[in-house]
């Protein structure tokens, strides 16, 4: 006999009921509602692209432009299957072949998607505040075109931070992936913090679940004036919760989770390393070096990776240590997640 067709999530189904944002540009003002309501809606669209048929209408009939003024593969290609999931129309943008070439500035070209009739644009670009730049002027405009930041510069990518926290929670509970799971976890994110922009949308999403944070770097790539800055933003910090380390073994002691970071040397501007050969030395995650860390520790790596500096090749490729297939897995479903909440009011 044929099996039953599963049941298809619909707007009234998906948790929307604590989320109002209309733009998602930080986390650094997320609550623990919202947080927990991305990670509720996610694993619902896990369990979607777990079926024969992936796809659901939940968006069907709207358009989302994926806006990207820098190079991507994994976040560019994790928001398309994410949208065409959701039965929404994609526009893919690609600054070297547009109007920006002749002289087209990023406003214009963000109120010609406008003009198509674009629901939901998604912005990458690698100066900070130009997803926020573009959101002031569809809110100036009275749009009701929702703006979700693929990643800005040295200033946040809250999406990777997001599915990284979904493919924790979800390692931890599978059915009930939620934030307090992390609660006094010991998290350690080791690499080009200063640079990274995944580091600071983690910092703030760990913190939030009760984490303890351990950051561990060169003082070339976490200098000292990180931690005032990220003070400073405004966002309370509970004591004993953000450390940081210029050598890695204090990081890594009792970790139960170790976020290595890529080494993004098309942003360093100094010579801040001697060789990468001595920074695999000091700071690349190998087995020896997870000795320290809990039994169970698990290691991420946003992606791409520089194989055999960041994090040694056999652990990156061993499923017993290594999240980062589950990284790649998990972005599909959270970024739905977040198309689905912002355009969930747009239906």
């Amino acid at each position: 006999m044929p099996h039953a067709p599963c049941p298809i999530p619909s707007p009234q189904s998906m948790p929307t009921s604590t989320w109002n944002r209309h733009h998602v540009l930080s986390l650094a003002d997320f609550t623990a509602a919202e947080y927990d309501t991305v990670l509720k809606t996610a694993a619902s669209f896990r369990e979607v692209l777990s079926r024969r048929t992936k796809k659901v209408p939940a968006l069907q009939g709207q358009v989302v432009a994926n806006l990207f003024f820098e190079p991507s593969t994994r976040t560019r290609s994790s928001f398309e299957i994410a949208a065409k999931r959701l039965s929404a129309d994609t526009l893919n943008f690609a600054a070297a072949t547009s109007s920006m070439t002749k002289g087209e500035t990023i406003l214009d070209t963000a109120k010609t998607y406008l003009a198509m009739g674009t629901d939901i644009m998604v912005i990458r670009h690698k100066e900070a505040g130009v997803p926020n730049a573009i959101a002031d002027e569809m809110d100036r405009l009275g749009v009701k075109v929702s703006v979700l930041n693929a990643g800005d510069g040295q200033h946040e990518h809250p999406s990777q931070a997001l599915l990284d926290l979904f493919t924790i929670c979800s390692l931890i509970d599978a059915e009930n992936p939620r934030l307090d799971l992390l609660q006094d976890k010991k998290i350690a994110i080791v690499g080009d913090i200063l640079h990274s922009r995944v580091a600071r949308s983690n910092i703030w999403s760990l913190i939030a679940s009760g984490a303890e944070v351990h950051l561990a770097a060169p003082p070339t790539l976490l200098p000292k004036f990180f931690a005032e800055y990220i003070y400073a933003e405004g966002t309370d910090i509970p004591p004993g919760k953000l450390f940081i380390h210029w050598q890695l073994e204090p990081a890594l002691e009792n970790a139960d989770f170790v976020m290595t970071l890529r080494l993004q040397k098309e942003r360093m501007t100094a010579h801040l390393l001697p060789s990468l050969r001595e920074y695999h030395q000091l700071f690349g995650i190998t087995r020896s070096k997870l000795q320290l860390c809990q039994p169970h520790v698990k290691v991420l790596h946003p992606g791409p990776v520089n194989r055999g500096v960041e994090i040694s090749s056999d652990l990156m490729d061993d499923p017993e240590f290594s999240l980062i297939q589950s990284q790649v897995t998990s972005g599909v479903a959270v970024r739905m997640a977040l198309l689905y909440l912002l355009g969930s009011g747009k239906t």
